[in-house]
């Protein structure tokens, strides 16, 4: 594919926007996968490509929380291997079963969890981690890097997002430790899904290489806002996400 200034101003600002957000909240990919499919990419391209942005944005975004110490090794190295595995499970599955329930049941559920996060206001305020046991710790954080590795694998958008609610809601992590934990997550998923496209030779790279660095920028500049703001910038940044993943859904069902 030739590779054009039009095509590099399409998608390199939103590229930029989603690593924004996905630094933030998850769900970059919301808003990157369709900016490589409006330039005119084959699915199979723009998901490949959209990869190559998505792990060197995800890999600066972890070495900035690990940094400033906003991840607990433990849980996330778990929930990153358990997540590989629900992956493959996942995408196999996703060969057997129409996944048309699971569109109806996003869109049920969507706007509940929105009106929870709407109100639940203290919600990931206090790390409150410590009062659970090492091994409930440890078997939390495996059960959610295994769920939601399925979800990735059957389904995909939007997963990051739920790993930080997952890691807040059941391990009690506040939402920047528990946003710290799911780039080590979605890191370890991207690479995977990276280096399998790499050799497959589906990587635009003239695309692929520029997107990057806008991606790069914004992650820096999402992990910059989420380790300095906190909740105040992740919470009203789920609601963004949210409310894609919901278009997306019904509009799909419509479709």
């Amino acid at each position: 594919m030739e590779v054009t200034w039009t095509t590099l101003l399409i998608v390199c600002p939103l590229v930029f926007l989603s690593g924004l957000v996905d630094a933030v909240a998850g769900g970059g990919g919301l808003i990157s996968l369709p900016a490589y499919l409006l330039a005119g990419l084959p699915p199979h391209a723009a998901t490949a490509t959209n990869k190559c942005g998505s792990v060197f944005g995800t890999g600066l975004s972890t070495l900035r929380f690990l940094k400033n110490g906003r991840v607990r090794l433990g849980p996330a190295a778990v929930s990153a291997a358990t997540a590989l595995l629900g992956s493959v499970l996942g995408a196999r599955l996703c060969l057997l079963v129409p996944d048309t329930f699971l569109h109806y049941f996003l869109v049920a559920a969507l706007p509940v969890l929105a009106v929870f996060l709407l109100f639940k206001r203290d919600f990931g305020l206090e790390n409150k981690a410590d009062a659970l046991s090492g091994p409930l710790l440890m078997l939390l954080s495996g059960l959610i890097g295994l769920v939601l590795g399925l979800y990735d694998g059957f389904f995909g958008p939007g997963a990051g997002t739920f790993v930080i609610l997952a890691f807040t809601a059941l391990c009690r992590f506040d939402l920047v430790t528990a946003s710290g934990n799911a780039k080590v997550v979605n890191f370890c998923s991207n690479l995977a899904a990276f280096v399998t496209f790499a050799l497959a030779g589906e990587i635009v790279w003239a695309l692929g290489v520029p997107a990057a660095v806008c991606g790069l920028l914004g992650h820096y500049t999402g992990s910059g806002l989420a380790l300095k703001k906190g909740a105040k910038a992740i919470r009203p940044m789920f609601f963004v996400v949210l409310g894609l993943l919901l278009c997306k859904t019904a509009l799909e069902l419509a479709g």
